[in-house]
C-alpha cells in the first residue's frame, strides 16, 4: 500500500475541519504525519492492516448517547465498549449506540472517519485505560481513507477525556 504524508489538509488525507483543529491545537506538525490509504480504514481491523500494526493500537471514536446526550468513547481497536460499564461511570440510566445521523451532527464526520478531537461540538469523552499500553496509537484523521499516530496520553488530554476502564471483558 502507498501512502502519502504531506504539510497541506489536501495532500494528507486528513479532513479540512480537523487539520484546522490539529492547528488550533498547536499540533499542525501532525497534519504532515496523517496517513491516507486507497482503500478504506473504516475499521480497526482494516485501519490495522493498512498501517501494519497490532489492532489493538488502532483507537477507535464511538458515540454513544447517555439518556439521550452523545457521549465519545475512545476505545482500543481489540476490545469492545461495555455499555453497562459506561451507564455506571456516567451516572446514566441507559446507554445506547448513537444514530448514525446523531454522529454526524455530533462530531461533523461520517462514522469509519470520526477522529478522537476537533468535533463540532464539545461532548463528554470517556478514554478506556487499555489505550495507554502503547507507545503510538493510530486514529481516524476525519476521514474512512485517512489516520494519525500520537502518543496515547496526548491524545487523551487533546480529547479532553477521562480515563476509564470501560472494556468488556471476556470470560
Amino acid at each position: 500500500m502507498t501512502t502519502t504524508a504531506a504539510t497541506d489538509a489536501e495532500g494528507s488525507g486528513a479532513h479540512p475541519r480537523f487539520a484546522e483543529a490539529l492547528r488550533e491545537l498547536g499540533l499542525g506538525d501532525l497534519v504532515g504525519q496523517v496517513r491516507r490509504f486507497p482503500d478504506a480504514t473504516r475499521t480497526a481491523a482494516e485501519a490495522a492492516a493498512a498501517i501494519g500494526c497490532e489492532l489493538s493500537q488502532i483507537c477507535k471514536s464511538l458515540i454513544f448517547a447517555a439518556d439521550g446526550v452523545p457521549v465519545l468513547v475512545l476505545m482500543d481497536g481489540s476490545s469492545l465498549v461495555d455499555l453497562e460499564l459506561v451507564r455506571k461511570e456516567l451516572g446514566a440510566d441507559k446507554v445506547t449506540r448513537a444514530k448514525v445521523d446523531v454522529v454526524r451532527e455530533t462530531t461533523g464526520y461520517a462514522i469509519g472517519g470520526v477522529p478522537p478531537f476537533g468535533h463540532r461540538t464539545r461532548t463528554r469523552v470517556l478514554a478506556d485505560r487499555s489505550l495507554l499500553e502503547h507507545d503510538v496509537v493510530w486514529a481516524a484523521a476525519g476521514t474512512p481513507y485517512a489516520v494519525f499516530p500520537m502518543a496515547p496520553d496526548d491524545l487523551v488530554a487533546h480529547a479532553g477525556g477521562t480515563l476509564v476502564d470501560v472494556r468488556e471483558r471476556t470470560a
